[in-house]
């Protein structure tokens, strides 16, 4: 959870400023700013900052009681049969695109090591054309048959497979009588996505890699928790090749990043017999209200959308064996679990198996402790009967480097594997291959824009309420007085207007004089406070305005005055801020939180005509440039549009390895039918753009 994203390719810390595509001219802006703002008492102003936090809290809500109502009017067999079929549609549909076919695992074992009661193969296997990935199998000795197995899956260690609570997992599992294969997720163990050319990690912290990798494969339409799903069900496949491997008998386990991966396999794979997710499963409500960002392949789009939430994951396993394996003092909420696990019971009960959906909670903080690891023992053990042991064997945690399969210990320089970011560039250039062969243009590109927003309602026509708020002292801005709106965009969520005058206002918006409603609205970057007294543009665009046109900056959801003051991260704008924790929901909720922001900017601009405001010059920089491009796609009323350090396309993003913007500025599966490019050149045809 590193607040900073470093790099060894350019040898210093990228900001917040940087990672949200601003340059250094307009960070020596602020940095000047900032130098004089202790004295000035300029400090930046934060009047809403919840407000994003809970109108996200207030849509997870409603979906969960929507849908629990509906679990908890099941009341037959029958009933609960037809829930369960549509739970595992609902699910493929989140997780599409999935391969259309399994190419061949060129499986290969490169080692092996054997101790007293089992041993432990260095299996690597190709879950993709030319994506490696790397597994040990622990495997029991002088078994009289076939023994039961287990897939395990890991959290997020930087060593994968090789950390001790996972090692611990696997060899506990084969000393009791259940082989184990367990394998190293992307941007883990022996999977690094992001070395340089010394091997050395370029982005620190596997939550960053998966990040990297995950925010950008959106835009082609794929899902990292897709392809570690995958990875999963392939080392299923390799297991089930096995012939000590009983398949009467197939079980998946793992902790943290791995209770999430056995949670999504349990979802999208009907051939386990028995799961044991440990120390993730609870609710998005319980994870959303406790301000607990999670990664992407832990937040699957469309998920809340489609009616899902942690129990529909394994509510697509019923009737078959299920334990939950919760911590008492777990950031994952164990009343989340309980809640989850109540849910399960209804369900399982009208299967007539309630026996089979269980609770285990350990006493302790998260991680795959040894208490918890002895509940999954015996839970699996009671139903394939290997073993009635009640604790753990001894255990022998062995060297990382011991556990390698490649020669080194990475499959990309020892192997030449394929990273996720080659699959992403690859689609995102056969997609622009399609989309030149039928661009998008007028109508048809304004609907695919509004489609790919997924846009609130909206009437153009009706006036949005707002209240009029206090100023709070002199604030060095271009002008001798301001005003300041909070426009009431939709239920629970306002867009801040500053005013620049002459004079100061105490009652509602002026009208403009007939015929002459000329304006100028800077969607900010950051913060229109910031950016009214330090961005040269913004002056410049005063000072050279026409006479009589007003002035207007907006922060829109999340930006400025509404820049949310939650999670742990100290910078909402880094990698695993609330700026990416409320796009990641958005996206979950299938509402993306940039067409949240371009529906304030045009509710803003109904606000403004509805008081004769109705030429309007939008302005902005960086992500404040690309949501009032987008606002002027969509609105005949702006009349010109200006922007600096503008996003040229989203293809860029997908097809470069190091790229900066956030998700909360990217759309799911945009590239499928159109690019930024087609925007600029249909606002080109309509109205006066000037770009910098």
């Amino acid at each position: 959870m590193e607040a900073e994203i470093w790099t060894r390719r350019e040898g210093f810390a990228l900001g917040a400023g940087i990672a949200g595509g601003v340059t250094g001219h307009w960070l020596a802006g602020l940095s000047a700013l900032a130098q004089e703002g202790p004295e000035s008492g300029l400090a930046p102003f934060n009047r809403f900052p919840r407000m994003v936090h809970e109108y996200y809290v207030d849509q997870v809500r409603r979906v969960e009681r929507r849908n629990v109502a509906r679990k908890l009017a099941l009341d037959s067999r029958e009933e609960a049969e037809a829930y369960v079929a549509g739970v595992r549609e609902r699910i493929a549909r989140a997780f599409a695109p999935m391969p259309k076919k399994k190419t061949p695992l060129r499986a290969q074992v490169t080692g092996v090591l054997d101790r007293h009661t089992y041993t432990v193969e260095k299996i690597v296997f190709e879950s993709r054309p030319k994506f490696y990935v790397t597994a040990n199998l622990y495997l029991p000795k002088e078994s009289t048959g076939p023994v039961p197995g287990a897939i395990g899956t890991c959290g997020h260690s930087r060593s994968g497979k090789a950390a001790e609570a996972y090692q611990a997992f696997a060899q506990g599992l084969a000393r009791l009588g259940t082989a184990c294969l367990i394998y190293d997720p992307i941007g883990q163990g022996e999977r690094s996505q992001y070395l340089d050319d010394q091997r050395e990690l370029i982005y620190r912290g596997t939550t960053h890699e998966h990040n990297m990798a995950g925010n950008q494969m959106e835009l082609v339409g794929e899902f990292l928790g897709s392809w570690r799903a995958w990875d999963g069900i392939r080392a299923l496949d390799y297991l089930l090749t096995r012939p000590e491997i009983d398949p009467n008998h197939i079980g998946v386990t793992g902790n943290s990043g791995g209770g999430t991966a056995s949670t999504w396999l349990l979802g999208v794979e009907p051939r386990w017999t028995m799961g044991a997710p440990a120390c993730f499963v609870s609710t998005w409500r319980r994870n959303l209200e406790n301000e607990l960002p999670q990664d992407n392949e832990q937040c699957p789009p469309r998920s809340l959308a489609l009616g899902l939430d942690h129990d529909d994951y394994l509510a697509a396993m019923a009737p078959k064996p299920v334990v939950i394996l919760a911590k008492e003092r777990d950031y994952f909420d164990v009343r989340g679990s309980e809640e989850t696990y109540q849910r399960l019971r209804h369900l399982y009960g009208l299967l007539g198996a309630e026996e089979n959906i269980q609770l285990h909670i350990g006493p302790t903080e998260h991680g795959f402790s040894q208490e918890n690891r002895e509940a999954m023992y015996r839970f699996f053990n009671a139903i394939t009967g290997v073993s009635d042991a009640e604790t753990e064997p001894d255990l022998i945690i062995e060297e990382e480097s011991d556990l390698w399969c490649t020669e080194k210990g990475q499959a990309g320089p020892d192997l030449g594997s394929r990273t996720v970011f080659s699959f992403t560039a690859a689609k995102a250039k056969r997609l622009a291959k399609i989309r030149a062969e039928k661009p998008l243009a007028g109508e048809a590109l304004r609907e695919a824009v509004a489609g790919s927003l997924r846009l609130p309602e909206r009437n153009p026509e009706s006036a949005p309420d707002y209240r009029i708020l206090r100023a709070r002292g002199g604030r060095r801005y271009p002008m001798p007085h301001y005003n300041v709106f909070a426009v009431e965009t939709e239920p629970r969520m306002h867009a801040l207007v500053t005013l620049l005058g002459e004079q100061r206002l105490y009652s509602r918006l002026h009208r403009a004089p007939e015929g002459k409603g000329r304006a100028i609205l800077w969607v900010a970057n950051r913060s229109a406070d910031e950016e009214l007294r330090a961005d040269p543009a913004l002056r410049e665009l005063i000072e050279n305005r026409e006479e009589g046109t007003e002035v207007f900056a907006c922060d829109v959801r999340g930006v400025g005055e509404s820049r949310p003051g939650t999670t742990t991260n100290q910078d909402p704008e880094s990698y695993y801020g609330s700026d990416y924790f409320y796009a990641a929901y958005a996206h979950m909720l299938a509402r993306p939180y940039l067409g949240g922001k371009v529906h304030d900017v045009l509710r803003v601009l109904d606000w403004l005509a509805s008081r004769g405001w109705d030429k309007v010059h939008l302005a902005g920089r960086a992500r404040g440039a690309l949501v009032a491009q987008l606002a002027a796609s969509l609105e005949s009323r702006v009349t010109r549009l200006t922007v600096h350090e503008r996003l040229e396309s989203w293809h860029g993003i997908a097809t470069e390895e190091h790229y900066e913007w956030p998700l909360s500025h990217m759309l799911f599966g945009v590239l499928r039918t159109w690019d930024l490019p087609d925007v600029w050149q249909s606002l080109e045809k309509r109205i006066d753009v000037a770009s910098a």
